[in-house]
């Protein structure tokens, strides 16, 4: 078959996104389909231009109607598909429901081409909770839109368990992960009396990192003995640090327990030096905020990429996919600290070979996956 997947944003090799996307263009490939990735970006020459693959499609200029014309035209993105013999497009929503992209879609429906759309985390209303004035405006036009854009596609792909988006019936699938691409750790001895703690994330407030934090902090202040540290590794921005109107700042939070020398901001890593941390850590830090931006049900990729790791994880969240698994803590999706006792009774009562955990989760693989999306399409 031949397919388009379609976004609205360009890639970066630091992104999350952008390796979640490549993984799922890569589960649908070794699937035997034929795939054109369409995405865009701003080229060094200030040009805005919506490329398939590497290739220019359409340039929209750099004057100050670009970004107007990228958000307005998408017929080169029809003519694309009548001409290539595009038989599905898979696009990962941008919240960008609008007339030109409910036009868009009625016209591929047209032209007997099936398309589903990806709503990567729902609802997502409460996301835009603080957010400036014009982000906010963009969100009140897709709310405007969005049932609209949904009758002109065949299906909405959700990793929720909602059976109905929008008025359109759902496929419901999870977040998928690439084995070949993400390494087993290897653990390694440690300090009988150290516990390494790891969270991995572009941290959001919505992954509740400073529970962690005041956690440690209730752990000492009732006498605990072990030295835990809490390594987290990414990108942490100035509201995560200092504290916004969704979660208290990680600075506040560690100045009111004492703990700075029990957390460890690393920065973004990759890997081998990644790796080093997964093989030192003996357990890893999930999302714990979700219920903070609305979600109750999601199936996050950072789970699943700690399970291929073969690390046992906490998180607050309801993930049908782990929530009997032995090798997992769920946290209550509320503001309390996480019981860090907990962990390390947990650590020291339970043993989890990495393969176990890594060989639990092979039916989570993209290419699985992505054939549930193109099996239920019809």
């Amino acid at each position: 078959m031949n397919i388009l997947f379609l976004i609205y944003h360009g890639f970066s090799e630091t992104s999350g996104i952008t390796k979640k996307i490549k993984a799922q263009v890569d589960g649908l490939r070794q699937a035997g389909h034929k795939v054109y990735v369409c995405t865009y970006s701003i080229l060094e020459n200030g040009h805005r231009c919506r490329m398939i693959d590497d290739e220019i499609l359409q340039d929209f200029g750099s004057g100050k109607l670009a970004p107007m014309k990228k958000r307005m035209c998408y017929k080169a993105v029809y003519d694309f598909c009548v001409q290539k013999n595009v038989e599905a497009v898979y696009c990962r929503s941008f919240h960008n429901a609008n007339p030109w992209t409910i036009r868009l879609f009625s016209r591929l429906k047209k032209a007997g081409i099936k398309c589903v759309m990806e709503i990567p985390t729902y609802p997502y209303d409460q996301e835009y909770v603080g957010f400036p004035f014009f982000t906010r405006l963009e969100l009140q036009v897709d709310k405007l839109f969005r049932k609209r854009l949904a009758s002109t596609l065949q299906r909405i792909v959700t990793f929720s368990s909602d059976k109905e988006i929008f008025g359109q019936k759902t496929i419901c699938i999870s977040n998928g992960i690439s084995f070949e691409k993400i390494p087993m750790r290897k653990p390694e001895q440690n300090d009988d009396n150290t516990i390494h703690l790891i969270g991995v994330a572009e941290v959001h407030y919505w992954h509740g990192f400073d529970r962690i934090i005041s956690g440690i902090g209730e752990y000492y202040k009732k006498g605990g003995t072990r030295n835990v540290l809490f390594h987290v590794i990414g990108g942490v921005g100035d509201g995560e640090m200092n504290g916004s109107q969704h979660a208290p700042g990680f600075k506040e939070v560690i100045e009111q327990y004492g703990v700075a020398d029990h957390v460890i901001f690393h920065g973004a890593m990759y890997g081998d030096e990644l790796n080093h941390y997964f093989d030192m850590a003996h357990f890893a830090i999930g999302s714990l905020g979700r219920h903070r931006s609305g979600i109750t049900d999601i199936k996050t990729l950072k789970n699943r990429e700690y399970a291929v790791r073969g690390i046992p994880f906490i998180y607050s969240e309801h993930d049908e996919d782990f929530e009997d698994s032995p090798y997992i803590i769920k946290a209550p999706a509320d503001e309390t600290p996480v019981d860090i006792h907990r962990i390390i009774e947990f650590l020291e009562s339970h043993t989890f070979s990495p393969s176990e955990i890594r060989e639990s989760i092979t039916h989570l693989s993209w290419k699985c996956q992505m054939k549930r999306v193109i099996d239920e399409m019809g």
